[in-house]
């Protein structure tokens, strides 16, 4: 079990004791981790799936349009979900501070697995005619609206339940799940194309990786229904139920005058993290085949393995931010993109397979610094009380207006400009951005969650960070002097 305690109300306390750290238990800990990272899991299944299926998707619900324009159509109702993100982020990040990050977080995930199985479920415009698309477009809503609470949620749960010395790693794994989600919808889809024949995949085979969502959609809700709080969320409630007169709770405006700061470096951690994100995983393959001639499934593959790639990369940069701090890391990725995205582009450009992998790869490799790290960056941002709701209007403001707009801005300044060097420019923009940011953030490696006790892996660790901090108490106080 995990151990919170409560402070006694007006009272400051001169020296912190052991019964004011949290001792977290590792099974719940790997639990929790687990049932955050499902629901990551599932959204970037869906977003994999769709992205693969889009072209399919497109002759199911706008048959009447031109190839182009079912493209466009198709990939346009995806991106209409990134719309309600943030009005999901302003209902459910409320909630989540208000009620608890567990119950709101089984909340999104039944409304995530329905918006998704209904997909599935929708008849083509042959049968139902107009209502076809209008249907696709409300699932696709229902979709966006939850996933508005989800990542602040499921990266707010894993912070507030990890040990100070290893949130970077545990936090992590929500991104290796996003990756995994990715490469598990991209690969069914590619296998099934494979397998079943063209009729069939447009007639039937497109709606099995939607029905998929049901199942997973119910093993994710058991086992976040049969999650504890977090330890730091319970504490916070013990205290304010303590006090005697509890301060009013502050109103969403209120609370993003206050706290304005901290939500302008989240969106602008967001907006590198995400550009470098949505580049890789929706831009790259339409850039590669699109733009530079290689065939579909080439495109398709090369991006599958760079991901693939990416996965374990993303674990050990969470493993090292908790060592070396999560400023140098952030610090190395954004720089990298500034630095590295021309020469990445050219090799991509040059058409040489190996050279088109090199540059994906260091594309990559880069975007695994900010994966491996925002995690457990962005929830330190914020206090306990508003960091739900902070955290999830902050986020998905950010990922709407500039990590879901990459695609089609970037294709539209190529098109544009006739110069396929406009992704580059646009990442190293996104680069500079996230240097300015990671300059103007304080360290939080290894350190507590603002607003919260520290939390450690053991009783025996908690005596020793008792001892250390009397150590380094008593050497900052100065020698008593002998009375004359």
């Amino acid at each position: 079990m995990t151990t919170t305690t409560t402070a006694v109300p007006h009272e400051k306390k001169s020296e912190l004791t052991v019964d004011d750290i949290t001792v977290i238990d590792s099974k719940l800990l790997k639990r929790a981790v687990g049932a955050a990272a499902l629901g990551n899991t599932m959204e970037w299944f869906d977003f994999g799936v769709y992205s693969y299926l889009a072209v399919i998707i497109g002759k199911v619900f706008f048959p009447d349009a031109s190839a182009t324009a079912q493209l466009i159509a198709s990939f346009g109702t995806f991106a209409a979900a990134f719309l309600v993100r943030p009005l999901g982020g302003m209902v459910f990040g409320p909630l989540g501070d208000r009620f608890g990050r567990q119950k709101v977080l089984a909340f999104t995930m039944i409304m995530m697995s329905i918006g998704t199985f209904c997909i599935g479920l929708i008849p083509d415009y042959g049968s139902i005619g107009i209502m076809a698309p209008i249907l696709l477009l409300i699932a696709r809503l229902v979709q966006g609206f939850s996933t508005g609470g989800e990542y602040g949620g499921a990266a707010t749960f894993i912070a507030e339940y990890s040990t100070d010395k290893r949130r970077g790693f545990m936090g992590s794994f929500l991104e290796f799940g996003t990756l995994g989600g990715y490469l598990l919808g991209a690969s069914l889809v590619t296998i099934m194309m494979a397998v079943l024949p063209a009729q069939a995949m447009l007639d039937w085979g497109w709606r099995i990786p939607f029905f998929l969502a049901a199942p997973m959609g119910l093993f994710g809700l058991y086992i976040r229904l049969k999650l504890e709080e977090t330890p730091a969320f319970k504490d916070h409630m013990d205290k304010q139920e303590a006090l005697e007169h509890s301060k009013p709770r502050l109103g969403l405006f209120q609370m993003l005058n206050q706290h304005k700061k901290q939500l302008l470096k989240c969106i602008g951690l967001v907006l590198v993290f995400n550009v470098s994100n949505y580049m890789l995983t929706s831009y790259m393959p339409s850039y590669l085949t699109g733009v530079l001639g290689l065939s579909e499934l080439t495109g398709l593959l090369l991006v599958m393995v760079v991901m693939f790639v990416m996965m374990p990369l993303t674990l050990v940069w969470g493993h090292w931010t908790d060592r070396i701090g999560r400023r140098p890391v952030i610090g190395v990725g954004a720089l990298g993109l500034v630095l590295l995205a021309i020469p990445s582009f050219m090799l991509i450009g040059s058409g040489n397979m190996l050279a088109v992998f090199a540059g994906l790869i260091v594309l990559g490799v880069l975007h695994t610094c900010f994966s491996g790290t925002m995690p457990a960056t962005l929830p330190a941002l914020f206090v306990t009380d508003i960091r739900y709701s902070a955290l999830a209007i902050g986020f998905n403001v950010s990922v709407s207006l500039f990590g879901g707009t990459t695609p089609l801005i970037t294709a539209w300044l190529v098109d544009t400009t006739q110069n396929v060097m406009m992704p580059a420019y646009y990442m190293m923009g996104a680069g500079v951005i996230g240097l300015i940011t990671v300059l103007t953030l304080r360290e939080t490696a290894r350190k507590p969650l603002s607003g919260s006790s520290p939390a450690v892996a053991s009783h025996a660790e908690a005596h020793s960070l008792i001892n250390t901090l009397r150590r380094q108490r008593g050497k900052k106080q100065p020698a008593a002097q002998n009375p004359a």
